[in-house]
């Protein structure tokens, strides 16, 4: 009898003790090994991890490739399966998963999420068509990128699962803009550092676009006022990004 190739599931969290139970529970009873690359969380991220038989290591964040590399160094599993801590695996897709591991020709899988906002799911808004590449041959991948906006290279051919992973990214519009302004600095300090200029002019023709494109375009408007509220929302990101790629020029004069 062969024996199943083994799955490591590996997280990068901050204060996620809210949260992270959730995911780790989803996959548990999928992988042999649980990783979690805690960013010296204040709160009981780390002992909720622990007690759920994940293996925790403490390292400052200094962009996503970064933290994410230095996990798939800790893996020991053939594969490596990342999550967030908002996000679940279905008992459909894990079985799925099962299968799709013991394909030899194939180095990873990318998966399509099924994203909730403010406790619904979004059946538009540009949110409905998403798939990340997330499960991965742990010896032929390595993230690329900076601080946001990772990438993952694999050397492999690479295929498509069919079942969701259920992503819970915001419960409430306090926990959006907690992010949503680590996020915009994060960016901002990106294109700063790779000499991206400020452009009023850029800007103005920007905004509008992007309301357009996730409101019209990508049929927002059939997605009620939370469809309003993500394009607006996402429209915002935009504009605070440069607003604060603004201020970093200013301080640099």
């Amino acid at each position: 009898m062969m024996i199943p190739p083994r799955i490591t599931l590996f997280i990068i969290a901050k204060n996620e003790e809210h949260r992270i139970a959730s995911c780790i529970v989803s996959a548990r009873d999928l992988v042999n090994e649980i990783i979690v690359i805690d960013a010296f969380s204040s709160d009981k991220t780390t002992q909720i991890c622990k007690s759920l038989g994940a293996v925790v290591y403490k390292r400052k964040f200094d962009g996503f490739a970064n933290q994410k590399n230095f996990a798939l160094s800790k893996v020991n599993g053939t594969w490596a399966l990342n999550l967030d801590a908002d996000e679940r695996l279905s008992p459909a897709l894990k079985k799925e998963i099962r299968q799709a591991i013991e394909n030899p020709d194939y180095a990873g899988y990318y998966i399509p999420f099924c994203n909730y906002f403010l406790g619904k799911k979004m059946r538009f808004s540009g949110l409905n068509k998403e798939k990340h590449l997330r499960l991965v041959r742990t010896q032929k991948a390595k993230y690329v990128g900076s601080l946001v906006h990772e990438g993952l290279k694999v050397d492999g051919k690479l295929g498509v699962l069919k079942n969701p992973v259920n992503h819970f990214s915001y419960d409430s519009i306090e926990t959006y803009f907690i992010k949503f302004n680590r996020y915009t600095t994060l960016a901002a300090r990106q294109m700063h550092q790779r000499g991206k200029k400020f452009c009023l002019l850029t800007v103005l023709c920007t905004l509008p676009f992007e309301f357009i494109k996730r409101y019209v375009l990508k049929l927002g408007m059939l997605d009620g006022f939370r469809g309003l509220l993500w394009a607006s929302f996402s429209t915002f990101y935009v504009f605070v990004k440069y607003a604060k790629l603004w201020r970093l020029e200013q301080r640099d004069k």
